[in-house]
């Protein structure tokens, strides 16, 4: 696994993407008039810093805390995954490692695609409710994740393809950039691909998906290929229209403790 961040690194990489992020918003604006330093922006400011080193450091440990009775129970030996210059095992190893790489991207996405589907279901949209309360939408709004959205949905997208023998010079590779892409979807920008907007997911893709609007709701799913979305129905992207009015209706705090300890609050029950 790579090291984990450090906080100067952090802090160079949040100013410069802040500084890329500042012009490219104000030329291309999804949401004209949203200021650069909205509301939220200091608790997202906190969520970059806790999601790569708290975040982070929880998924490594529900990956391991996962991986090893699953290699128990397959019967595949530990020292294949201990030995010095291990690339990967099987069949799908000894792929080159661009085919690997465009494999993992597929299968990967394809599995957060429904992973993310399974978060906006009843039992655990409290924990990915965090995400979508930012009321106003930009770039810095993808860090605003909670540790237990993070972990599960991260360790179901990893496992599999380390125990099908994938070489982990891809799946390093794999989490890093997709990442990066996130933070991207989240830009207040006007981007929507033009006709490629059914294969590759936009900032206005996701935008949407981040949209109270009722026929926006548990549409746009997909991390990067919109086509999972076009075949399972849960695409929307109109053309007149721009994303607009973002939130949840659920009581959610403004604080980073407040939004940690929120799922774990207990509920009223539903009128019936």
């Amino acid at each position: 696994m790579r090291p984990l961040p450090n906080p100067i690194g952090l802090g160079i990489s949040f100013l410069v993407l802040a500084g890329i992020f500042l012009v490219v918003q104000k030329l291309s604006p999804g949401q004209r008039g949203q200021p650069f330093f909205r509301r939220g922006f200091g608790l997202d400011v906190l969520y970059w810093f806790f999601t790569p080193l708290v975040t982070g450091l929880i998924s490594r440990l529900a990956i391991v805390l996962t991986a090893v009775p699953l290699i128990l129970i397959l019967g595949l030996s530990w020292k294949t995954f201990q030995s010095h210059g291990y690339h990967g095992f099987g069949p799908l190893s000894r792929q080159p490692l661009w085919l690997q790489g465009i494999q993992i991207f597929l299968l990967g996405d394809l599995i957060g695609y429904w992973m993310h589907r399974l978060f906006h279901g009843r039992s655990l949209w409290p924990f990915h409710a965090v995400h979508h309360c930012s009321t106003e939408v930009d770039w810095l709004s993808s860090v605003r994740l909670h540790p237990l959205n993070e972990a599960v949905t991260r360790s179901i997208e990893v496992i599999p393809l380390f125990l099908t023998g994938y070489n982990p010079a891809t799946l390093a590779a794999y989490v890093p950039l997709i990442t990066l892409y996130a933070i991207f979807l989240h830009a207040n920008v006007n981007w929507s691909f033009g006709p490629l907007r059914y294969v590759i997911a936009s900032p206005v893709f996701h935008r949407w998906h981040h949209s109270k609007e009722p026929e926006a709701i548990d549409k746009n799913f997909a991390g990067f290929v919109a086509l999972w979305d076009v075949l399972f129905g849960t695409f929307y992207v109109p053309k007149a229209k721009v994303p607009t009015n973002f939130g949840v209706s659920d009581p959610i705090p403004e604080s980073l403790w407040g939004q940690l300890a929120h799922p774990f609050r207990k509920r009223a029950p539903e009128n019936t």
